[in-house]
């Protein structure tokens, strides 16, 4: 047998890994309900429609969103972001259906804020689920996204959403100036209490495909996004387009992907010191599910091990398909 000196080894890293109670008491990090925002697809029909490539998933009805607002006002969820599923008939080249007052999402956020009025409304500020190229913005004859004149569309959605009851708007089409000129119509029209969760560093990723089928977008797109958004090559730019966001008025910003941008996450967090979230996308919860289905891990563990990564990295908040099956666990 080995002879150690009699202090070997004076600290034993173990000690505080023995037992549950001491591995909660020292945790560096925590993760609650309220570290949460859930992600849903709403509707324009009646009931429930499965997302065959998001397990799990559903498009809601507007009654149905009603009742999820409430759901997560039972599990602790402070906030919940809207994505809209618009059919062939709602959309158009130049996505006019996202500025229509009385379309999906103003409908949505109306019943949603009725049935839980203390629970957050965040939406989305882009055209892609309302064209018919799949873009977020504008596309010229030559297929160019024109930035100008995208930002214009997207200023009068942002001011349809603050109308309609929205309490965050969450501007994710990677056009410049975006943000300041969406504040600076808020403070013209009076909404100067609205906020801005600026989708500051968006990656040009692989990680979107479910997403698109769940807004009905995937088949239509024509190319890629690679003109606006982020290149996953750079890291140096993800903060250039962190601190343009803040300097025009962002209150809270976004990386997206999550899982595979945490250092960006931890970057963005630790040079600026504000909100950040981070958006656990559709690709990455399809995989988890995916794997668990086939049991080639432990689904749950998983998922939970995934968001404290989040929280781990410095995120403030977390989007994420998992918000009702993590919150019920949590307690």
């Amino acid at each position: 047998m080995t002879q150690f000196p009699q202090s070997f080894p004076a600290t034993r890293m173990r000690r505080l890994r023995q037992s549950p109670w001491i591995r909660g008491l020292v945790a560096e990090n925590t993760l609650t309900p309220a570290d949460l925002v859930w992600a849903i697809f709403v509707h324009d029909g009646e009931g429930r429609v499965p997302v065959g490539s998001l397990p799990g998933i559903d498009r809601l009805s507007v009654k149905e969103a009603a009742l999820t607002a409430k759901r997560a006002s039972e599990l602790g969820i402070p906030a919940i972001a809207l994505f809209p599923y618009i059919g062939p008939e709602g959309k158009d080249e130049t996505g006019s259906g996202a500025l229509n007052p009385d379309g999906l999402v103003p409908r949505a956020l109306r019943a949603m804020k009725e049935a839980a009025p203390e629970i957050g409304l965040i939406t989305d500020v882009a055209l892609d689920a309302y064209t018919t190229h799949g873009h977020d913005g504008l596309l010229d004859a030559d297929g160019t996204i024109p930035n100008d004149a995208t930002v214009e569309k997207l200023v009068q959605q942002a001011l349809a959403h603050a109308a309609a009851g929205a309490d965050i708007v969450a501007p994710s089409d990677m056009m410049d100036g975006r943000i300041g000129a969406i504040r600076q119509a808020f403070d013209d029209e009076g909404f100067t209490n609205m906020m801005i969760l600026a989708y500051a560093a968006k990656y040009a990723s692989g990680f979107y495909g479910p997403y698109r089928d769940a807004i009905g977008s995937a088949k239509s797109l024509k190319g890629d996004k690679k003109t606006y958004q982020q290149d996953p090559a750079n890291s140096e730019e993800a903060l250039r387009e962190v601190a343009l966001d803040l300097a025009e008025g962002a209150d809270m910003v976004m990386v997206k992907p999550g899982l595979p941008y945490l250092d960006i996450v931890h970057r963005v967090s630790t040079t600026f010191g504000v909100p950040t979230l981070a958006y656990q996308v559709s690709g990455e919860y399809a995989q988890i599910k995916a794997a668990a289905m086939n049991g080639w891990i432990d689904g749950d563990r998983v998922m939970m091990e995934s968001l404290m990564c989040f929280k781990r990295a410095g995120a403030s908040g977390i989007i994420t398909y998992f918000a009702e099956e993590a919150a019920d666990k949590l307690g």
